[in-house]
């Protein structure tokens, strides 16, 4: 009878285990200092290994400049590895965060899905900080390249749907803060 119960034991904290949340949100702050500064950088664990990274705060300004619409924490992409591998593999991210790609040059850009497993919005965004152009809802895995239309120099990755739920658009600006 008692290993009847153990199984039984078992069993229930292996289908609980299965249940759990996608994310374990686990937050952890590095701090580093190179060439003089200290980066101060806060990570957040996912279930699929991949971690974000907090390294800036990002506001979302209304056309009007007068009310600050939305705030989310942003993984910076500056370097062309991050570029290329933006959020690629990810399984998962909560609506208050991003990835902002910020490019040397201000240039059409054009992003595809390959490798990417969740819907994005992408946000184009000009020299001034100005939204330019969005390819909403881009569809997950696809190679399908995603146009800005104009010139761009900052992107900006966001769940899906973000910028209906919270009514960013055209004319919209961004500022961010690291």
């Amino acid at each position: 009878m008692q290993l009847h119960l153990k199984c039984l034991l078992f069993t229930s904290l292996y289908i609980a285990g299965c249940h759990e949340n996608n994310t374990s949100k686990t937050s952890v702050t590095d701090t580093s200092t190179s060439g003089g500064t200290v980066e101060n950088v806060q990570t957040t664990a996912t279930s699929n290994g991949i971690e974000f990274k907090k390294e800036a705060t990002l506001a979302f300004i209304s056309k009007s400049g007068a009310d600050t619409t939305r705030r989310i924490d942003v993984q910076l992409a500056q370097t062309e590895q991050q570029r290329e591998d933006g959020l690629m593999y990810r399984k998962s991210m909560s609506d208050d965060q991003g990835m902002l790609f910020i490019f040397p040059d201000f240039e059409q850009r054009s992003f595809w899905m390959k490798n990417t497993y969740i819907s994005l919005d992408i946000i184009y965004i000009d020299d001034k900080q100005e939204i330019v152009s969005i390819q909403k809802y881009a569809t997950p895995l696809s190679e399908q390249g995603l146009p800005s239309f104009k010139k761009a120099q900052y992107v900006l990755e966001v769940n899906g749907g973000f910028c209906d739920k919270y009514h960013i658009g055209y004319g919209d600006k961004i500022a961010y803060k690291q």
